[in-house]
């Protein structure tokens, strides 16, 4: 029987304290079925959406254990490894095991790239109960002889599709090789894909599988639309997007590139509206120092590439813009999944230029329907609504897509791509 209540489940009493402290009462699916398995031991694939609290699934069980079974650690290991692909998510999971672990003694690290290795060299030094790190900086480090694999009892791989797409799998393969066999392995994911369920099980020992199904659709919980537009006009869109936000919202933009999002970045400001980018090429003080803004509300505009899509988890925030369409469709649900969180309703709008058509068939082919499009601005591309999609350098054909209204015809004017329509307000969707 699923519990209901997370005093049911058998967690130390510690833990229980800082659960209530929190005012955390009611596990969320992915906790409920996960926790009672990875309690009694089980490797476990858990597939859930982001925002859905998979952290507090594996961080529960795994800091119950380390308090029942208490360990002296030897200098430079862990008894705990923890490996995420962002930066982001590390402090993410960093904060959580503070705030679950509050009543015991534990200690962890973070390791990762972005800052001096020194001060992460002094906290392995003496060994912690968990180590929180990302592939480059631990190999780094395991091979200069700073941190020891042997010892680990518990392995966690957070994320495991991103990790898979930010290219770490061989990271992750000599990693595992370096840890001893006696152990117990737990996956996380928001998707699972044949390649991640391939590694899983080359990975993980008769793991029990728990897959989370929304309860609501992506549709339903983020209200998304789609802009056909020229890309040199998607800035002045852009403007327009942002000048409708009311004071105190907060707007994720998503650009592909490192160097677009911090052009980008300084294009909204010089507009008047204060905007800051995080991506790989900023240290991680700097990324600190922006997300610590932004989740106080004194940054109301972050422009991020997809690395840092899933360390951003500020639940204030109304509207996420797909400046440039991943060209990856999973990314696109991660993107989104800023907004909307924890039961809460957003927006999402993506501007689509003739470049991008086929990310977009993409996109609507995994989340499995159309998406609404938003043909009330001065840019809008009429024609790219009938073009068929086609990879670039290719000719294929394409049946028509309907509109928004189901009609099968666009509201546009099928004028060439640098004619205007008539300026008026774009009349934006009420929100719930």
């Amino acid at each position: 029987m699923t519990p209901n209540c997370f005093e049911a489940l058998p967690l130390a009493a510690p833990l229980q304290r800082a659960l209530a402290e929190r005012g955390y009462t009611t596990p969320s699916p992915i906790q409920a079925q996960a926790i009672p398995l990875l309690l009694e031991g089980r490797d476990l694939l858990g597939c859930a959406q982001t925002g859905t609290g998979k952290t507090a699934a594996f961080s529960l069980p795994i800091l119950d254990a380390l308090h029942r079974q208490p360990r002296r650690v030897k200098p430079r290991t862990a008894r705990v490894l923890v490996l995420t692909p962002t930066r982001e998510l590390a402090s993410q999971v960093g904060k959580s095991l503070e705030t679950y672990g509050a009543h015991l003694d534990i200690r962890h690290a973070l390791v990762f790239g972005g800052v001096g290795q020194r001060p992460q060299e002094n906290a392995m030094r003496p060994g912690v109960d968990v180590l929180v790190a990302c592939p480059g900086r631990l190999l780094d480090l395991v091979q200069q002889r700073h941190i020891d694999l042997s010892e680990v009892e518990f392995f966690v791989l957070d994320e495991v599709d991103r990790m898979l797409d930010m290219g770490f799998q061989r990271d992750v393969q000599k990693i595992v090789s370096m840890l001893p066999r006696k152990r117990q392995s737990l996956f996380f994911s928001a998707t699972l894909a044949d390649p991640i369920v391939k590694l899983a099980h080359e990975i993980l020992h008769k793991p029990a599988t728990v897959t989370i199904e929304p309860e609501v659709t992506t549709a339903e919980k983020v209200e998304q639309r789609v802009c056909f537009v020229n890309k040199e006009d998607k800035r002045p869109l852009l403007m327009e997007w942002l000048g409708e936000q009311s004071s105190g919202e907060l707007t994720i933009v998503f650009s592909r590139t490192k160097h677009g999002a911090s052009r980008l970045a300084r294009q909204i400001s010089k507009a008047g509206i204060e905007a800051e980018a995080i991506h790989g090429n900023r240290s991680q003080a700097q990324r600190d120092r922006t997300l610590d803004k932004f989740r106080a509300g004194r940054l109301p505009v972050l422009v991020a590439t997809d690395v840092a899509a899933r360390g951003v988890d500020v639940k204030a925030v109304t509207l996420v813009v797909n400046y440039d369409l991943p060209n990856e469709a999973e990314a696109y649900v991660h993107r989104i999944g800023r907004t909307g969180r924890a039961g809460a309703t957003g927006h999402a709008v993506s501007f689509c230029s003739p470049d991008e058509r086929e990310y977009l068939r993409e996109i609507e082919k995994l989340i499995r329907h159309e998406i609404a499009i938003d043909d009330q601005h001065d840019w809008h591309l009429g024609e790219l609504d009938r073009l068929p999609v086609q990879p670039a350098g290719r000719s294929k054909g394409g049946a028509r897509r309907s509109n928004a209204n189901g009609s099968g015809s666009s509201n546009g004017s099928g004028r060439s791509g640098g004619a205007r329509r008539s300026r008026r307000r774009r009349r934006r969707p009420a929100r719930a």
